[in-house]
C-alpha cells in the first residue's frame, strides 16, 4: 500500500511506439487513440505517441490529440538524434516533431561505439556532437527532453569512458531525463544493479557543480519537474529477449532509476519490453513506490484486457496479475486452504489490480473445489454433501472421456443442476441431419442443417443454411427456438476450438470442442466430446443455447424480485 510519503516513480509506456512493432500487431489511428486515452484514465503520466514525420498515421494520431488532448498524460513524441554532419535546425524531421506539439520529446542517441562506427558510420565526436546539437536545438524551440540512451548497457561494458560522454553531452544540452536502455535485452538483474548504481553516482558527481540540471529553462512547466534534483534523473527501459525485462527494471529503481519505460501486456519487438502490467503492482504493492493511485491500481487488469481487445490479440489468460490465471486453484488441498485463508496461495488480494479469484474445476479437484464451484454460481451444496460427492464423481468419470471443464465451466453449472434435479428444460433436441455440398471449382462449399426439437410439447423442424456445417446448424437451432425465446436473438458465438485428444487413431480420433458464447455482457464457455465432430459440436453449442436462457431466466426472476 502506498501513502502520502511514498517514494514516487514516474511511469512511461511506449504501448503506442515500442508495442508496435511486435510481429503480427497492427493498430489505426482510431485504436492509437483509444489505448492512449484508456492509460490516461489508467494515471500513466506519460505517453509515448509515436515518431511523428516516420509515417501519416503518426502525424494524423499527433494532430487529433492537439485537438482532444488527454485529461492528465504527457503525449510524447519519439525521435532520433539528427544526421551526421548536418545541423538540427536544418533536420526535416525535427520538423515534424516540432508540429506535433508536444512539451516532451524523447530522444534517442547512440551509446555504444561499435555502433557509431558501424551503424551511424561516423565518428565518435560527431555522435556527440549529434547529441548536443539535437537537443539543445529543440530546447530552444521550448521543447523538455527525455533522452534515450540506445544501447547503453553493452556500450557501457565495451567502453564505459565513451557511453558516460554520450550522457555528459545529454546533460549539458539540457536533457531533463536520462534513460538507460537495455535495447538487446542480454543484460542481468546483478549488472543492471551495478551499472545504474556507477551512473547514479558519476552523474551525480557531475551536478555537483551545476544546481540548474534537470531543472529546465522553465521548472515551473507542470505536472512533471525535477526542481527538487540538482541533477537530471534517471530512467530504464528493458526488453524481454532473456527473460529479465521486468527483473531488469525493478533492479535499475532499487538502483536509484526515477522512471520506468514498458509496455501494457510486455508487447514489443522480438520477444518484448518490460511489462507494465508486472511492474507496476511489483514496484506498488510489494515495494512501496508510488505510481498510480489505489483506485487506478484496480483498473490495471481491464486495461490489460481492453489493449489486448484492441489490437485483435488474445488476452495471455497465464500473465501474472491480470491474467484469468492468476489467481486460479485448481489442486483440492489448495482449493480447501484457500477457503480458509486466501493468504495460504495467493502472493496479493486480486481485487487490488481489478482481477478476482477462480476455483478450478478438474479431475484433480477435491470436494472443496465443488463447494466453492457451486457457491460461485449461486448454489449452496454445503449441506448437500452427498450430492457434491454425486457431482464430484461425475466430474471425474466425464473428464476421464476426454471433457474438461476447466474452460468450460457454463457446462460445469449445467451438470450440478443436473445432479440437484434443477436443470430447467427449456428445450428438447431430438434429432438433427448436416448435409454438406463441395462443388468443384468453387473456393466455399454449403452445408444445409435440419434440426427436430421440442419447446413446451410442440414439435418443431426446422432448416438453415451455412458456410460450414457447425454454422448451419447452429443457425437451425436458432431459428427453430427464436420465436419462443427472442432473447436468443443477442447470443453470439464469439469462439470456436477443436482439439484431437488421442491423435494416433486418425480420423477415429476423439474430438473436444468448445464454444464460447456471448450475449454482449456475459460470456460462457461450454464443451463437448465425441468421436463425431459434429456431435461434440452440437453438444457444445446446444448447451450453450442452454446455459444463455437460463442466465436470462435467473436474470428475470432478480428484477421480479425486487419489483
Amino acid at each position: 500500500m502506498t501513502t502520502n510519503s511514498s517514494p514516487q516513480l514516474w511511469l512511461y509506456d511506449t504501448t503506442l511506439r515500442d508495442g508496435t512493432q511486435r510481429e503480427g500487431l497492427s493498430v489505426s489511428i482510431e485504436d492509437k487513440l483509444r489505448i492512449a486515452k484508456r492509460l490516461d484514465q489508467l494515471g500513466v503520466p506519460f505517453i509515448e505517441g509515436g515518431w511523428p514525420g516516420a509515417n501519416p498515421k503518426d502525424v494524423q494520431f499527433f494532430w487529433q490529440l492537439q485537438e482532444d488532448p488527454l485529461k492528465q498524460a504527457e503525449i510524447v513524441a519519439f525521435c532520433s538524434t539528427r544526421r551526421p554532419n548536418s545541423t538540427a535546425a536544418t533536420e526535416p524531421m525535427l520538423q515534424d516533431i516540432l508540429a506535433a506539439g508536444t512539451r516532451w520529446v524523447t530522444i534517442f542517441g547512440k551509446s555504444w561505439d561499435l555502433h557509431v562506427t558501424t551503424s551511424l558510420k561516423t565518428t565518435l565526436e560527431e555522435n556527440l556532437a549529434m547529441i548536443r546539437d539535437t537537443i539543445e536545438y529543440l530546447r530552444s524551440q521550448g521543447r523538455r527532453i527525455i533522452y534515450d540512451a540506445e544501447h547503453w548497457f553493452d556500450g557501457y561494458k565495451h567502453n564505459p569512458d565513451y557511453a558516460l560522454q554520450t550522457l555528459e553531452a545529454a546533460i549539458a544540452s539540457g536533457a531533463e531525463w536520462l534513460v538507460l536502455c537495455d535495447t538487446n535485452g542480454g543484460t542481468l538483474p546483478h549488472e543492471i544493479s551495478q551499472i545504474v548504481q556507477d551512473v547514479v553516482r558519476v552523474t551525480g558527481e557531475w551536478g555537483m557543480g551545476n544546481g540548474e540540471w534537470g531543472m529546465g529553462k522553465d521548472s515551473s512547466q507542470s505536472p512533471i519537474t525535477n526542481a527538487q534534483s540538482p541533477m537530471p534523473q534517471i530512467g530504464i527501459h528493458t526488453h524481454n529477449d532473456s527473460e529479465m525485462a521486468v527483473a531488469n527494471a525493478i533492479a535499475a529503481v532499487m538502483a536509484g532509476a526515477k522512471m520506468v519505460q514498458g509496455t501494457i501486456n510486455g508487447y514489443g519487438e522480438r520477444c518484448g519490453n518490460a511489462n507494465l502490467c508486472s511492474l507496476i503492482p511489483n514496484l506498488q504493492l510489494k515495494l512501496g513506490y508510488s505510481c498510480i493511485t489505489e483506485d487506478q491500481l484496480t483498473q490495471l487488469t481491464e486495461a490489460s484486457r481492453f489493449v489486448s481487445e484492441v489490437v485483435n490479440l488474445a488476452p495471455d489468460e497465464h500473465a501474472p496479475f491480470v491474467g484469468l490465471s492468476a489467481f486460479a486453484h485448481k489442486g483440492g488441498i489448495h482449493v480447501s486452504a484457500v477457503e480458509r485463508n486466501p493468504l495460504t496461495y495467493e502472493h496479493i488480494q486480486p481485487e487490488q489490480v481489478g482481477n478476482h479469484r477462480r476455483i478450478v474445476i478438474s479431475e484433480q479437484s477435491g470436494l472443496s473445489n465443488v463447494l466453492a464451484k457451486a457457491r460461485s454460481f449461486g448454489i449452496d451444496l454445503d449441506q448437500l454433501k452427498a450430492e457434491a460427492k454425486q457431482i464430484l464423481q461425475r466430474l471425474k468419470d466425464l473428464e476421464s472421456e476426454g471433457f474438461q471443464f476447466e474452460a468450460a465451466e457454463a457446462s460445469f453449472a449445467l451438470l450440478m443442476h443436473e445432479a440437484l434435479g434443477d436443470r430447467q428444460k427449456f428445450f428438447e433436441v431430438k434429432g438433427f441431419q448436416v448435409h454438406c455440398d463441395l462443388i468443384e471449382g468453387k473456393e466455399t462449399s454449403n452445408a444445409l442443417a435440419t434440426v427436430k426439437l421440442a419447446v413446451d410439447g410442440k414439435n418443431i423442424l426446422e432448416a438453415a443454411e451455412g458456410n460450414g456445417p457447425v454454422a448451419a446448424l447452429d443457425a437451425a437451432l436458432r431459428k427453430a427456438l427464436v420465436n419462443f425465446y427472442p432473447q436468443i436473438a443477442t447470443f453470439d458465438l464469439t469462439d470456436y476450438k477443436v482439439r484431437i485428444l488421442n491423435g494416433h487413431t486418425g480420423t477415429a480420433a476423439k474430438t473436444r470442442v468448445l464454444v464460447e458464447s456471448g450475449n454482449g455482457r456475459q460470456r460462457w464457455t461450454t464443451v463437448g466430446v465425441s468421436t463425431n465432430i459434429l456431435e461434440a459440436s452440437y453438444q457444445a453449442v446446444v448447451e450453450g443455447l442452454e446455459y444463455g436462457l437460463l442466465l436470462h431466466s435467473q436474470a428475470e426472476a432478480v428484477v421480479k424480485a425486487s419489483s
